[in-house]
């Protein structure tokens, strides 16, 4: 379960609710690197194995790359990856995919989550363009850093586009770029609801992956998210995974 909120209280709130229900194996919060509480609710969070790490880039008026620059805030990420916990981007586009790969090269150790990654807006103009696409070749080296495929779905002139050829050519340029291990299934529900019901979405990405092994199929859907949060089962069959 990622995080929707800003607020800090919603952290224990997610995390209450997880505890409560055993279908959720973890939780990605909300956290605020060299905020003068940043350590305290770090290590305080950190007592629950189900908190996974938090959020953090392109969301709650954030820029990744202007806060890196703030004092202690790499340090605030080496912590992170001290407690082999996990930094998620959201939201990205040129700007953030550039600043990921600095934190990537300041914090070797820490694993990255870059979500929403197909919904990324790619430069026109050629130069940037390539710019982008060397960044996430450099961020692809490094073993660490994961995609989820999510916000996938497009809406063109008021309508979904459910026609899997239209999303083959970005899905494979990514694909070709991270691997089967490095790539994993996100919903993003509720807020997919916004453009399509769930099954819409996940038909979407089941044509997609479906061409892929039966091998590649479960690290994507299950085996490649254990990899990236460390999350442990709660249940027979979260276990069996």
């Amino acid at each position: 379960a990622i995080e929707a909120s800003s607020l800090p209280s919603d952290n224990q709130w997610l995390l209450d609710l997880a505890a409560r229900n055993r279908i959720i194996v973890g939780i990605i919060g909300d956290l605020v690197p060299a905020s003068p509480s940043y350590l305290a609710d770090l290590e305080r969070l950190h007592r629950s194995p189900l908190f996974l790490g938090f959020r953090y880039g392109n969301l709650w008026d954030r820029d990744l790359a202007i806060d890196m620059q703030k004092p202690g805030f790499t340090d605030s990420l080496k912590a992170l990856a001290q407690a082999s916990l996990v930094f998620e981007s959201a939201n990205p586009d040129p700007s953030l995919i550039r600043a990921i790969l600095s934190v990537a090269e300041q914090v070797p150790n820490l694993r990255i989550v870059i979500d929403h990654l197909p919904h990324a807006p790619v430069p026109t103009d050629q130069a940037p363009r390539d710019e982008y696409w060397s960044n996430l070749h450099a961020l692809a080296q490094s073993p660490k850093v994961y995609v989820k495929l999510s916000e996938i779905p497009v809406i063109a002139n008021g309508k979904l586009i459910t026609d899997p050829h239209f999303y083959q050519d970005s899905l494979d340029r990514i694909w070709s770029l991270f691997g089967e291990d490095r790539i994993l299934f996100g919903s993003d529900w509720p807020n997919s609801d916004h453009v399509a019901p769930y099954a819409e979405t996940l038909a979407i990405v089941h044509s997609y992956i479906s061409q892929k092994s039966p091998a590649a199929q479960q690290k994507y859907f299950s085996k490649n998210s254990i990899a990236a949060y460390k999350w442990h089962g709660r249940t027979p069959d979260q276990s069996a995974l």
